[in-house]
């Protein structure tokens, strides 16, 4: 009966018009992001965190999650009409959604994804309410110790499931624990990493971090790419599957949904694993096997619905633990220490309101999607023709002046441009930012973390090993990346990321 009574709650908190306002304006820039390539939820969201810090937290909360699951309901719209994956998740959605456009049933196809995106997020809302409480008592009972074991694994894990090269990847989050360690020693007051400059005194804002590596590197990136687009029709009919589609789609929704569920929670982007995952699987298991990259409607649903689900599941470790399982997720823990939240289990405890409230928004958001999308698919038509090179001006704009209102200082947005300098860079030697991101964001609460456990154990180190979850969370993370590093696993890894490109 307790969780009646706390999603009881959550309609009271998200049903107030200034939060159901904030959801549909999140779920409508969401879309607009995915669908216009080259932007970005990672790069919107962080383009918006300095606009937050005047909105009640909830508020700020529910607009910043409706723009992450927007933009994978939006991603597959360029997929579809253009070719043109607005989200890396919507890779796969273009292979058939794509033909069946050429085909001439762009409509059934957009509709597919819209059914199957809807039927995902419910069902991923579900799970966060039935599972996150459990985990957060589990997490309540951690210690110093067990937190800085988890974290660890958090990091190897994302380094096992990030593409490219895994000492790449390990040299990425290295990179991204030093610059969280920048500015002054909270203990003894020492000067670390500032090479005497005292604007870096206070430490790195993550706001510059995350806007200059996804924000202007994208940007950079993106215009030796301004691809052309043509769309097929400049209509779009057809909207209405018949009951033959819906016999085909049905199976392919649930185990997408399933699937996506299940590795959102990973963390390193496991929306993105889950609909490559879900479209190897399905092209398996079908009766329709053969049609398969030829415009095959189970090809659109079991990827739509698998990156879906694994992009709300994704809140899980991070509502109920504090870890960010991707960058998005590691921007929405800043937004809410922007807020003066502490992330981790006690928010359920501590601030009921705005935990529950956040989980019932993702299902109203997910109604907004439908209801609004379709019936909109002009406006998004109609977007999806603006040139790259009239848009990023004004994102540059935007990033500039975000930057800089964080402390009105002109280092900020040279630094923030440092970093778009290196993002660019990263990208050329194809080295991914994803991890860095969630070392930095990370790696201060990992010293926190150590430091209390090696204080309450009198600076004996064994205390990782001798508490029985802290050790099995260290043995995973060793087992991890020992399996991951034999040749014959490696060469699989490799195989399958080079698939995905």
């Amino acid at each position: 009966m307790e969780i009646f009574a706390n999603l009881g709650l959550g309609l009271e908190t998200a049903f107030t018009l200034t939060n159901l306002l904030y959801c549909l304006i999140g779920v409508f820039v969401g879309t607009a992001v995915g669908v216009l390539p080259g932007l970005g939820p990672v790069a919107t969201i962080a383009m918006l965190l300095p606009a937050t810090f005047g909105l009640p937290p909830i508020s700020a909360l529910i607009m910043l999650a409706g723009i992450y699951y927007g933009a994978q309901y939006g991603g597959s719209t360029t997929a579809i009409l253009v070719n043109l994956p607005g989200e890396s998740s919507s890779v796969v959605t273009a292979i058939d959604g794509y033909q069946m456009a050429r085909q001439g049933h762009a409509g059934k196809a957009l509709a597919t994804a819209a059914i199957g995106s809807f039927f995902a997020g419910t069902v991923a809302t579900v799970l966060l309410a039935l599972f996150a409480p459990p985990l957060a008592d589990l997490a309540l009972k951690f210690g110093p110790a067990e937190y800085f074991s988890l974290m660890v694994l958090g990091l190897v894990a994302s380094v096992v499931l990030a593409s490219g090269s895994l000492l790449n990847a390990i040299g990425m989050v290295i990179l991204g624990l030093i610059l969280g360690l920048v500015g002054t020693d909270v203990n003894s007051g020492a000067a670390r990493y500032t090479f005497d400059l005292p604007q870096l005194a206070d430490g790195i804002n993550f706001v510059i971090v995350a806007m200059g590596m996804f924000g202007i590197g994208e940007i950079v990136r993106n215009l030796e790419h301004d691809e052309s687009r043509s769309l097929l029709m400049k209509k779009v009919s057809g909207l209405m599957l018949s009951k033959e589609d819906f016999k085909r789609i049905i199976a392919p929704v649930v185990r997408g949904t399933v699937l996506g569920s299940a590795l959102g929670i990973l963390p390193g982007g496991g929306a993105m694993l889950a609909s490559f995952a879900s479209y190897s699987i399905e092209k398996k298991v079908s009766r329709n096997s053969a049609q398969f990259g030829k415009g095959a409607i189970e090809g659109v649903a079991a990827p739509e619905s698998a990156n879906n689900a694994g992009a709300q599941t994704s809140f899980i470790p991070m509502l109920t633990l504090g870890i960010p399982s991707n960058p998005v997720m590691a921007l929405m823990i800043g937004a809410m220490i922007i807020q003066g939240i502490q992330p981790g289990p006690a928010v359920m405890t501590e601030q009921p309101a705005l935990f529950w409230g956040l989980i019932v928004s993702m299902w109203i958001g997910n109604f907004f999607l439908v209801v609004l999308n379709l019936p909109m698919i002009g406006l998004w038509v109609k977007m999806i023709m603006v040139p790259y090179h009239r848009l990023y001006p004004a994102i540059l704009m935007f990033c500039a002046i975000g930057v800089f209102s964080l402390n009105n200082a002109e280092f900020d947005v040279y630094l923030m441009a440092l970093f778009g300098l290196f993002g660019y860079i990263c990208a050329k030697l194809d080295l991914e930012p994803a991890p860095m991101l969630l070392g930095f964001i990370i790696g201060p609460m990992m010293e926190e973390y150590l430091r209390r456990a090696l204080l309450l154990s009198h600076s004996d180190p064994t205390v990782f090993v001798t508490r029985p979850i802290s050790a099995t969370m260290l043995a995973l993370a060793v087992a991890a990346l020992a399996v991951v590093m034999s040749p014959t696993l490696r060469r699989k890894r490799e195989e399958a990321f080079h698939e995905e490109e």
